[in-house]
Order: C-alpha cells, then structure tokens, then sequence
C-alpha cells in the first residue's frame, strides 16, 4: 500500500509535469500533498533549464542560446500547459466580459489577441533575462533558472491555499482549489526563501539578499494576479492556476537582474 506522502508527490508530478508518474489518487487529501509538494517539481524542472543552459555555455553557444534553452525546459516539461493558462487568463480578463461569458472564453481552444501578445511579451522578458544573467556568470543564470522554476510552483502551493474559491465546479483548479492550509503554505514560504539566500550566496556577493527578494517580488505579484482573477471571476481555474505560475517564474528573473551590477 502506498504511504501518503507518495500519493502526494505522485499528484505533483503527474500534474505538474510530463514526467512518467502515474496519479493513483484524486481525492482531496493526495490534492493537498501534491500542492505542498509543487515546489519540489519546480526544483526538478529548474534543474533541467539550469543543466541545459549550462551545456549550452559549455559547447559555446553563448547567452542568448542558454536563455532560450533554459526557458524552453520549462514550457516542455509541462507541454506548454502553464503558458497555456496564461494566454486563456489573459483573454479572459482582456475581454471585459461578465464572469460567466470570460470563463467561457477561458475555455475556448484557440488563443485571442490578449493572450498572443501576453505570450510573446512574457516569452521575451523570460529570455532576455536569462540572457542577462548567464552573460553576468553562469552561477547566475543557473540559479535563476532553478529560483524561477521553485517561485512559479510556490505560487501554486499558495494560490491552493484555503479561503481561495474555485470558479467553475469541475476541472483541475476546481480538485486543488482550497486544499493547503494556510499555516503550512506559510511555512513552505518561509522555508524556501531561506533556501533561496543560501543558494543565492553561491551566485554572487548580493545574491544572499537578491535571490530571496526575487522569490518573495514573484510571490507577491503572483498574488495580485490570483486576487485580481477571484475578484473577476469568482475564484480560480486551471488556467488561472498557469498564469499565475508564469507570473511569478516572469518576475523572479527580472527581478534577479536589477542591481547589484551584473557586469563581469
């Protein structure tokens, strides 16, 4: 019989990845384990971007390419499903339609115009960051891309948290909407931002403060857009869920590359 830590890390990587795992369970509480495990499977996923950026240097392919390969990791180790509620996000709340009538855009199988431009804009500050920070080091970069990967599931765990509604009755967000307690994604905050200064301290001379100041600016611009998302559509979706995951992946690497100085 399985333990129930192990349904929960089979809820996070068999919806949260590609990765061959098999979801034995659905119910609430494998849905609770498999959020406050989120964060575990952005560790692997940065991982992956950090290795690929890497060899990518390593063969000299210089910055741009290790930007591009770093941020592609991510989108292919979720097919693209984060991306995709993002863009579904983006043409909902663009559309200015009743809550009812977006979420039925939301639904929709083709991407509107909000939704390309979101994309694209976010694509290239993901890249152009990257390309920021692996010219400065590749310590940098690496980091980057693994803090990134951790704020964008950290921000699931806590867009899980109770109090928070699902909008539609069935679907993804409708399963985890809720599930983690609040005391416990706190602490998963807490705990990973004092990882994150440790890890940045290995980057740079301000990386110590940088790096968990990154990871807490992506928490909290990430909770603006899940706030922002309850309000107008009366509580959170799957596709929310994505958006919020690249919002806050976005800005953990454009925060990293401001000050300090990057140069040399």
């Amino acid at each position: 019989m399985t333990p129930p830590p192990l349904h929960g890390l089979r809820f996070a990587f068999g919806t949260l990845s590609v990765l061959p795992v098999r979801v034995s369970r659905w119910d609430r509480e494998a849905a609770r384990g498999g959020m406050l495990c989120a964060p575990l499977v952005g560790l692997v996923v940065g991982g992956g971007a950090a290795g690929l950026g890497l060899l990518l240097l390593l063969l000299g392919a210089g910055p741009l390419l290790a930007a591009v390969g770093s941020a592609a990791v991510p989108a292919a180790l979720t097919r693209g499903l984060h991306l995709d509620g993002l863009a579904d996000t983006a043409d909902g709340l663009g559309s200015g339609k009743p809550a009812e009538d977006a979420l039925r855009i939301m639904k929709q199988s083709d991407i509107g115009p909000f939704g390309v431009l979101t994309l694209v804009f976010v694509l290239l500050a993901q890249v152009a960051a990257l390309a920021r920070l692996y010219d400065g080091s590749w310590a940098r970069g690496a980091v980057a891309a693994v803090v990134s990967a951790v704020a964008a599931r950290l921000a699931l765990t806590l867009a899980a948290r109770a109090g928070v509604p699902p909008a539609r009755p069935e679907g993804l967000g409708a399963a985890v909407a809720g599930v983690v307690p609040v005391p416990a994604a706190l602490a998963l905050t807490a705990a990973f931002t004092a990882a994150a200064a440790a890890v940045g301290a290995l980057s740079d001379d301000y990386g110590a403060a940088r790096t968990p100041l990154a990871l807490l600016a992506a928490l909290a611009t990430a909770e603006l857009l899940l706030r922002h998302c309850t309000r107008r559509f009366g509580g959170v979706t799957g596709d929310v869920f994505g958006g919020v995951a690249e919002t806050a992946a976005t800005t953990a690497l454009v925060a990293l590359t401001l000050g300090g100085g990057l140069g040399g």
